[in-house]
């Protein structure tokens, strides 16, 4: 068990996303609880971007930051595991490293992964994009999509490897369609002499009636306007249903002969062992009070993606699975255990809606302000966009790195990281054991 100050109580974090860091954050060395956040990563990494390093556009270390340099100085612990199991009656935390940890406070913010709604044809065989081992994976075999396809002789099987199917019509669906096509206009036939431009086809499906759905109507035809001059083919009110044999089959009843299908099209919260069925809401996210302590329990809380509430007047159904209310609810809940501890009244979490935005390529950028009331295109939205991304990033090393990457990637429509790095091809050290070892000679 872990050493802690006996007056102060034990405040233990599951997730350093934007819930779970904007939380830690607040609790920086605090007088009165002792805080250990629990991440399967050591790193936190910045959601929105992920997309870019999908596409070759910015490197992992530019949305990436440490956790243990993050809170270097800050009295603030980590612990690098996943949970195993949840003992909410003796208030114990059983994780995969082996060790346990005890709790008086436990605060779940987790965040959410992808839902594939139980399909397993498209689970098998689509890429989803969750996290910063889902951008490389999905970067590596792009390119080397692109490489097979400069070799093929086939026609058919080369259409097949430049045909690429995006599942869903939301912000990551619409922004990775945009980069896509900005690579196949402007990079294909520079690295790829082989290869045509119109050889690549790029299809966003969706099922709603129309893209970037929680946006304004304005927004709506604009990106769907931008996407469409850029040569995308996009179809509404269908669904993908089954992907198999390099077979993208569609709800209407078409078939699209692809290789690549990238689904983006929901997500489902993460779920826990020792937590109670009767606690979890729509899609298995834990239902919480307007202080969001987790339905059943007394001192188990849900922040984020993972938490669903149903006290926000304006929110009925629950507030949306964005970056904001979970950045929004992560400083809330710190203030209210703050003042609980010093014998103030609590403040119930009210999302204030500052608006969403989205980009399309390097020149298409809208944004919706405060509950839709304004909206802005063309370079308002662009620079809006950039700054906003930009000062959401963690620190100023990720800043210079990003806004370095993009100056170079809008100057010059092009970028260096198309790069495959194989994170398998380690040395063997059964095969140097068991293999005769040269003897090398240096002469003089």
């Amino acid at each position: 068990m872990e050493t802690v100050n006996a007056f102060k109580k034990r405040i233990v974090i599951i997730g350093g996303g934007f819930a779970g860091l904007n939380l830690v954050r607040q609790l920086y060395n605090n007088n009165f609880y002792h805080v250990t956040l629990v991440d399967k990563n050591n790193y936190n990494y910045f959601t929105p971007l992920l997309y870019q390093v999908a596409t070759s556009f910015l490197e992992p270390s530019s949305i990436s930051y440490p956790f243990r340099k993050l809170f270097k100085g800050r009295d603030i612990a980590f612990r690098m595991a996943t949970v195993l199991h949840v003992d909410t009656e003796d208030n114990i935390l059983h994780l995969t490293d082996g060790s346990e940890l005890e709790y008086d406070y436990l605060i779940f913010a987790a965040g959410s992964k992808t839902n594939f709604f139980g399909n397993e044809s498209i689970q098998r065989n689509a890429f989803s994009l969750k996290g910063i081992d889902d951008a490389l994976f999905i970067r590596n075999e792009l390119i080397k999509t692109l490489e097979k396809a400069s070799l093929e002789k086939d026609p058919v099987e080369k259409q097949k490897l430049l045909t690429i199917v995006i599942a869903g019509g939301g912000p990551t669906g619409v922004e990775v369609a945009g980069m896509l096509a900005e690579m196949k206009r402007y990079i294909l036939g520079m690295d790829y002499p082989e290869l045509k431009m119109d050889e690549a086809q790029i299809y966003v499906i969706d099922g709603a009636p129309y893209l970037l759905a929680p946006m304004s109507d304005k927004t709506h035809n604009a990106a769907y306007e931008a996407l469409t001059s850029m040569d995308v083919h996009i179809k509404l009110k269908t669904q993908v249903t089954l992907f198999e044999n390099d077979k993208v089959h569609l709800s209407n009843g078409e078939i699209i002969e692809a290789k690549t299908l990238l689904w983006a099209a929901g997500v489902i919260a993460h779920t826990f062992e020792g937590i109670n069925e009767t606690s979890l809401g729509r899609g298995k996210r834990m239902i919480t009070d307007a202080y969001n302590l987790v339905q059943g329990y007394h001192n188990v809380y849900a922040i984020g993606d993972i938490s669903i509430q149903f006290t926000d007047d304006v929110y009925p159904a629950g507030h949306p699975q964005l970056a904001q209310p979970a950045i929004q609810q992560g400083k809330r809940l710190a203030k209210n255990l703050l003042a609980m501890a010093q014998g103030k009244p609590l403040k119930p979490f009210k999302y204030f809606d500052r608006g969403d935005m989205a980009i399309i390529g390097r020149r298409y950028a809208y944004a919706d302000l405060f509950k839709h009331k304004f909206h802005l295109g063309g370079l308002p939205g662009l620079l809006g966009w950039l700054f906003i991304h930009l000062i959401s990033l963690v620190n100023y090393d990720n800043m210079l790195r990003t806004l370095y990457s993009w100056a170079i990637s809008y100057l010059t429509c092009d970028q260096s990281l198309r790069m495959i790095f194989r994170s398998e091809n380690r040395e063997n050290r059964e095969a140097i054991i068991s293999e005769p070892v040269e003897e090398h000679k240096f002469t003089a």
